[in-house]
């Protein structure tokens, strides 16, 4: 049972991280921070992702690409060039790596606004980073008291980060239901979300990218929304009307 409230705590704060500070904050400028906080939230997004790391300001540029080529052979992460999620997270791997390394020309326009911390990036990307998170994995669930099957649940711990966002940007572009006709194939996966924190609000999410609420009928609750405004509240984040970054994935 403990390796279970283990998996889950970290699913959580690891998806947690995700949305705030890579999607919402470092991708589209949703709300403003000072170069501590910025700091803070590298270092937890970081803790929390381990193995799966992610460095936010590749992740920015990549994700500001989705929307500005939404479901176009230049979308990075489109199921419609691929035959299965394994195939277009694999894709997805080699796009990612391909901009954080330095390897493809990036527009300039998905370069701007974007947080960056170099040091903690390349450590992040090392090799012994991502085994050493690996192995304090696998001790954990090595000495938490468990059921033999939860040991199946460590390949997706490995890979948290990569697997939530396989999740929406694969089944969100295919099933679920549409508030908004646009021009692409974003649909809300589930109408009340607690399992994604929000993230399966994709349709609503395509509709206004730089909203800091994801949902918008009464019944579709976005839990990292108040988190935000009571952030907002204690002064560590600033809501503002980020029209500049609103106008980068605009194609």
């Amino acid at each position: 049972m403990a390796a279970i409230i283990f998996f889950a705590v970290l699913w959580y704060s690891s998806l947690f991280f995700q949305t705030f500070f890579h999607h919402r904050y470092a991708a589209h400028g949703a709300f403003k921070m000072n170069i501590f906080w910025e700091r803070v939230f590298y270092i937890f997004s970081y803790i929390t992702q381990g193995s799966s790391y992610m460095s936010p300001r590749t992740y920015a540029i990549m994700h500001r690409m989705h929307h500005a080529y939404t479901d176009t052979e230049k979308d990075p992460h489109s199921p419609a060039f691929s035959k299965n999620v394994f195939q277009m997270m694999w894709r997805t791997r080699k796009i990612y790596n391909n901009i954080y390394r330095g390897n493809v020309d990036i527009e300039e326009r998905f370069t701007k606004y974007l947080p960056d911390w170099q040091w903690l990036d390349r450590w992040g990307h090392h090799p012994a980073s991502r085994i050493l998170w690996a192995l304090i994995y696998i001790a954990v669930f090595i000495l938490l008291p468990s059921f033999w099957w939860t040991f199946f649940l460590l390949p997706i711990v490995f890979i948290m980060g990569a697997f939530h966002g396989a999740i929406i940007n694969w089944y969100a572009h295919k099933y679920g239901y549409i508030n908004f006709r646009l021009k692409n194939s974003s649909r809300n996966l589930c109408s009340i979300d607690i399992f994604m924190l929000g993230e399966s609000y994709h349709n609503n999410h395509h509709k206004n990218p730089s909203a800091v609420n994801f949902g918008r009928k009464w019944h579709e609750i976005d839990p990292v929304y108040p988190v935000i405004k009571l952030l907002h509240w204690l002064h560590v984040i600033r809501l503002v009307n980020r029209k500049p970054v609103a106008s980068i994935y605009k194609n």
